[in-house]
C-alpha cells in the first residue's frame, strides 16, 4: 500500500497473526493484535485474549516496559478512547510515549469510531489506518457485522457427496466426511458464539453441538441454539446435556412444559416457520458475533432464501449417495438458469481424504468480509 514501507507491512501481519491467537476466547470482544518496535526490532508484542483481560496494547506495554517511549505500535484495530472493563488503550500509549501508530482498521464501536485515533493525534502521535485493511475485516468479520448490520456473521457448516447430497433418502448422514474434517469442524465450532440448528435435526440426528478437541485447549463454550416454534423437542436430545449454554428459539403461541428448566426466547412466526431476521438480530443483541449453522438442508435453505447466510463451509467427501439422497440445500426452486445462486469461492485445502471449501454467496459479499 503507498506510503507503507516493507517493516510496516511486516509488523501488521505479525500482529494479525498474533489477534487471531484469541479466535476461541476473546468474543464478543473482537480479536486483537499489537506490535511495538523501535529502531527497527520488536520491544514488545500482545493480543487480546480474553473479555475483561487487558487489551493487546497493554500487553504489548507491558513487555516494552521504557523501550516503549518513541517506538511505532501496529495494532490491528484503533485503540479504544474509552473505559469499559479496561482503561483507554490510546491513553496507555500516550502515556507510554509512543511516538506512532498504525492500525489496520478503524473500530466501528460507537463508544470508539475515530475517537481514539483524535485521541492520539491531540497528544501528538503520528496516526495511520488502513494497512491490511481487509485482512483486519476478515479476522473480525463477526463483530464487523454486529456492529454494522445489527447481525451475527452466519456460517452454514455441510457436509456432501461427489454428487451433491448431504445425507440419504431415509435421513442417515453419518459419516459422509471423514474423521479428519469431523475434527477440523470443531475448530470452526469453537470459535464460532453459537451453534443453531432446528427441531428436524435434534430429533433425526440428536447432536451434542458441543467442542470436543483432541489436544487441551483454552476455548469459550458456544451457545447452542434449537430453533423449535412448538418446542417439540424440549423434553429429549443430548443437546441439553453437558455444560455448554443452550438456548431454545420459538414461537410466542408455544407452551412450554412446566418442568421446563432451559432458558428460552419467543421471535416472531410466520405459519410454521420461525422469522430467522429476527432470530439473528436477538442473538446479536446477545453479543454473539459468528453463528455457525449445523442443520439438515431445509433449515440451511432457509438461511439461504432469506439473503441471510454469508459462508459456506463445505466438507466435499470422495464418495457417492445416489439420486434419491437430499440435496444441499432445500427448497430454493431454481427453475432456469437466470434464478442461479452464485458463491465465490474463498478456499479449497485438503482435510484428510476430504475437499474443504469456504465460499461466500455473491449478493453478499459485499455486506462484509469472508471470516
Amino acid at each position: 500500500m503507498l506510503g507503507y514501507s516493507e517493516t510496516d507491512h511486516v509488523m501488521m501481519a505479525r500482529a494479525l497473526r498474533l489477534a487471531e491467537r484469541g479466535a476461541w476466547t476473546t468474543r464478543p470482544n473482537p480479536m486483537v493484535g499489537c506490535v511495538l518496535v523501535r529502531d527497527g526490532g520488536i520491544v514488545g508484542e500482545g493480543w487480546h485474549q480474553r473479555q475483561g483481560g487487558p487489551h493487546a496494547e497493554v500487553v504489548a506495554l507491558e513487555a516494552a516496559g521504557d523501550r516503549a517511549r518513541g517506538a511505532t505500535a501496529y495494532v490491528t484495530l484503533e485503540p479504544c478512547a474509552h473505559t469499559g472493563s479496561t482503561g483507554p488503550c490510546a491513553d496507555a500509549l500516550v502515556a507510554a510515549g509512543v511516538a506512532r501508530v498504525v492500525a489496520a482498521m478503524r473500530d466501528p464501536f460507537p463508544r470508539v469510531d475515530g475517537s481514539g485515533f483524535d485521541r492520539l493525534r491531540a497528544a501528538g502521535i503520528e496516526v495511520r489506518h488502513g494497512l491490511l485493511e481487509a485482512d483486519a475485516q476478515e479476522l473480525n468479520c463477526g463483530y464487523v457485522s454486529r456492529l454494522v448490520r445489527g447481525r451475527p456473521w452466519l456460517r452454514v457448516k455441510l457436509a456432501m457427496s461427489l454428487d451433491g447430497h448431504t445425507a440419504l433418502e431415509s435421513g442417515e448422514s453419518k459419516w459422509i466426511s471423514g474423521e479428519a474434517s469431523r475434527r477440523d469442524v470443531m475448530r470452526w465450532r469453537a470459535r464460532s458464539g453459537a451453534l443453531l440448528t432446528g427441531s428436524g435435526t435434534v430429533m433425526a440426528d440428536d447432536p451434542l453441538l458441543t467442542v470436543r478437541l483432541d489436544e487441551p485447549a483454552d476455548f469459550v463454550p458456544p451457545l447452542r441454539v434449537v430453533l423449535d416454534p412448538g418446542l417439540a423437542t424440549v423434553a429429549r436430545g443430548r443437546v441439553r446435556s453437558g455444560e455448554a449454554p443452550v438456548l431454545y428459539v420459538h414461537a410466542a403461541n408455544a407452551k412450554p412444559p412446566r418442568d421446563f428448566d432451559c432458558e428460552r426466547v419467543a421471535v416472531p412466526a410466520a405459519g410454521n416457520a420461525l422469522d430467522l431476521a429476527a432470530v439473528m438480530r436477538m442473538l446479536a443483541g446477545r453479543g454473539i458475533n459468528e453463528v455457525q449453522v449445523e442443520a439438515g438442508a431445509t433449515l440451511a435453505g432457509a438461511f439461504m432464501r432469506a439473503g441471510l447466510v454469508d459462508e459456506v463451509l463445505l466438507y466435499v467427501a470422495p464418495l457417492l449417495l445416489g439420486t434419491q439422497a437430499r440435496p444441499l440445500f432445500g427448497g430454493l426452486d431454481i427453475r432456469d438458469m437466470a434464478q442461479r445462486m452464485a458463491l465465490r469461492m474463498h478456499e479449497c485445502v485438503h482435510v484428510g481424504d476430504d475437499l474443504r471449501l469456504r465460499l461466500t454467496p455473491v449478493g453478499n459479499a459485499e455486506a462484509g468480509a469472508a471470516g
